[in-house]
């Protein structure tokens, strides 16, 4: 029993392994590259990425060639590291930093947050205020066009047009309401144009009362263990900005 506990946590840490280093270097993973950090040979490793692509968590673009995850690959990821992702001390100084400026109007403040978000996770930022009739404020699109996995002029007018257009950007980060925060993969944005990318949703709060919510958009491979404490911490101080004005 000991044992087979054992060869579950590693192979989870090996698939988090391989989506780290995919989100770090945009390549297909090699199990040269993985035993390294792990107390077994290449062949060990190639059979364990053999079962997690056989089970659906990862994938590969050539026969010969490294593996690289899959929608179900990150959703695990998120979900098995949800709780244990935090910001760094220094990054909620500089994200604080920025809300203590003099900003006195809400569509500044508004913009900033977007500004903020985009900054700081290299994604795209998006903030929706529900007191003005949905109005969006984004930031960041330069971003989404510059990453490898989206360096598509396909992908980049879909993209480009779903932050114009809004409607619809309106009714995917409005969807489950109840929920703080939600983190839509690849396959599960209701849109099949931007299928390729990412986007977590969380709602601020003015007086313990929703007001509205924010979003990044990014490649499915954006970095999550920063992204998401990121969008929570913002979400905290766009609400206590907000009481404040």
């Amino acid at each position: 029993m000991v044992r087979a506990v054992d060869r579950d946590a590693r192979n989870r840490g090996i698939l988090s392994s391989i989506i780290e280093n995919y989100i770090k270097t945009h390549c297909a993973v090699s199990s040269e590259e993985i035993c390294q950090h792990f107390d077994c040979s290449s062949a060990t490793v190639r059979n364990i990425m053999c079962e997690l692509e056989d089970r659906g968590y990862l994938t590969h673009l050539h026969t010969s060639g490294g593996r690289l995850p899959t929608d179900k690959g990150y959703r695990y990821y998120v979900d098995m590291l949800l709780s244990q992702m935090e910001l760094f001390k220094e990054e909620r100084e500089r994200i604080t930093r920025e809300y203590n400026r003099q900003l006195n109007r809400l569509e500044d403040i508004l913009e900033k947050t977007s500004e903020v978000l985009s900054t700081f996770t290299r994604c795209a930022g998006i903030v929706a205020y529900s007191n003005m009739n949905n109005k969006i404020y984004y930031n960041g699109a330069s971003f989404m066009i510059e990453h490898p996995e989206l360096k598509n002029i396909d992908n980049i007018r879909s993209i480009l047009r779903l932050l114009e257009e809004k409607k619809m950007l309106l009714e995917i980060i409005n969807r489950d309401l109840k929920k703080k925060l939600n983190v839509y993969i690849g396959g599960e944005l209701p849109c099949q144009d931007i299928s390729g990318c990412s986007l977590v949703v969380s709602t601020y709060d003015i007086e313990e009362r929703p007001s509205g919510r924010i979003a990044v958009l990014g490649p499915r491979s954006m970095n999550y263990g920063q992204v998401i404490p990121t969008i929570e911490y913002v979400s905290l101080l766009l609400g206590k900005a907000l009481e404040n004005l």
